[in-house]
């Protein structure tokens, strides 16, 4: 094993959070804590409670990324000391331990350039996704369910709370769609890059001759709606349709109308919701939704840039921006970054933070400095 330079990586380590620092402004932060906690302190912030939340929200996030921000520059100082405890006493084991967090700050600080990224206009926002087959028959279908299995995964490991709010299953296997919501800070700044159509390449578990298949999958991803914003919908504008809920095969799993869809008349946006209990349950989520989409609407009718959030995604041939062959080699490579890895049972399971982070910094920087 090569030698480490200790020393030199330390100092490598500082300068990259400094490059973090000065983009995140700590005087600013610093300075809005100081704003927002006299605000949140102000006996009468509840009077009105969408405003008290908007307060509390944007301190709680300031100081969190405050601390993320102490916290790595203290475990670099730590890192030194046990350096030098390591080299004066010749400590194999404290060593050993000094290379482990030497690898853990590298990776901890690439994460945290990779927030410094996220400075959209939505990017703090919670986030719906929401996955529908596309061209490949049941294949499709089954890929749309392994795509939501992947994204409940990744949420999962990383301890971001998930609601699925619809999902829509096809006769034989698979779904047809599935919306879910993301529940953590940033949590459509990091997913809008998984926008988009995904291709799948392997052999058929439903084909009896074993022949190869090509299947699509569209994700779309938009920023959850805040109780601050403001989308009011008229009445008259909203068609609003009742029917059972179902489950795999069509098979009921609800005795009662308790499934809603709603249906923006002025656009056509159609939104579906059946897994709350009761109607009223599944009407508010829809709207929830609804709201989501009608105010990314309104956005990009202002600003045609913001199209790229959800996209013309087609999820078909010649429009794919990531592929997972299975069949005849193990693959999954991203066409926007060329990030690529080999262990597709690992994305599959969730691993998609380097595909993530790729995306982040493609959107960013441009498809160029993403490449590796």
């Amino acid at each position: 094993m090569a030698e480490i330079d200790f020393p030199a990586e330390i100092r490598a380590l500082r300068s990259t959070f400094a490059s973090i620092e000065e983009v995140s402004d700590v005087a600013k932060i610093k300075e809005d804590i100081e704003e927002l906690s006299e605000m949140a302190g102000v006996p009468d912030l509840w009077d009105d409670p969408a405003e008290a939340q908007k307060v509390t929200s944007k301190l709680s996030h300031r100081q969190s990324e405050l601390e993320r921000l102490q916290t790595i520059e203290s475990r670099i100082d730590d890192l030194e000391v046990m350096v030098e405890l390591a080299q004066d006493e010749a400590d194999a084991e404290t060593r050993a331990e000094a290379v482990t967090e030497l690898e853990s700050l590298r990776k901890s600080l690439s994460q945290l350039e990779v927030v410094t990224l996220l400075s959209g206009e939505y990017d703090e926002r919670e986030a719906v996704v929401t996955i529908r087959s596309g061209a490949g028959g049941v294949d499709a279908a089954d890929f749309a369910e392994m795509l939501l299995r992947m994204y409940l995964r990744w949420a999962e490991r990383h301890g971001y709370p998930t609601t699925v709010l619809d999902t829509s299953y096809a006769e034989e296997a698979g779904l047809k769609s599935a919306t879910f919501e993301v529940k953590a800070p940033y949590a459509f700044g990091t997913l809008v890059v998984e926008a988009g159509t995904h291709r799948l390449v392997r052999i058929s578990p439903f084909d009896n001759q074993g022949r190869r298949q090509t299947s699509f999958a569209a994700v779309e991803v938009i920023p959850l709606i805040a109780p601050t914003d403001h989308i009011d919908i008229p009445d008259n504008e909203i068609r609003v349709d009742v029917f059972r809920s179902s489950g795999p095969g069509g098979q009921s799993v609800n005795t009662t109308d308790s499934a809603v869809r709603l249906t923006h008349l002025p656009t056509g946006t159609v939104v579906s919701m059946q897994n709350e209990k009761s109607q009223l349950q599944n009407r508010a989520a829809a709207m929830r939704v609804l709201q989501s989409r009608l105010l990314l609407l309104k956005k990009e009718q202002e600003d045609a840039e913001k199209k790229a959030f959800a996209g013309d995604v087609k999820a078909s041939w010649g429009d794919q921006m990531r592929s997972y062959v299975l069949n005849p080699y193990q693959m999954v490579k991203d066409l926007r970054t060329e990030h690529e890895v080999g262990n597709t049972s690992a994305v599959f399971d969730g691993e998609i933070d380097d595909f993530i982070d790729a995306g982040i910094r493609w959107r960013a920087h441009g498809s160029v400095s993403a490449r590796k």
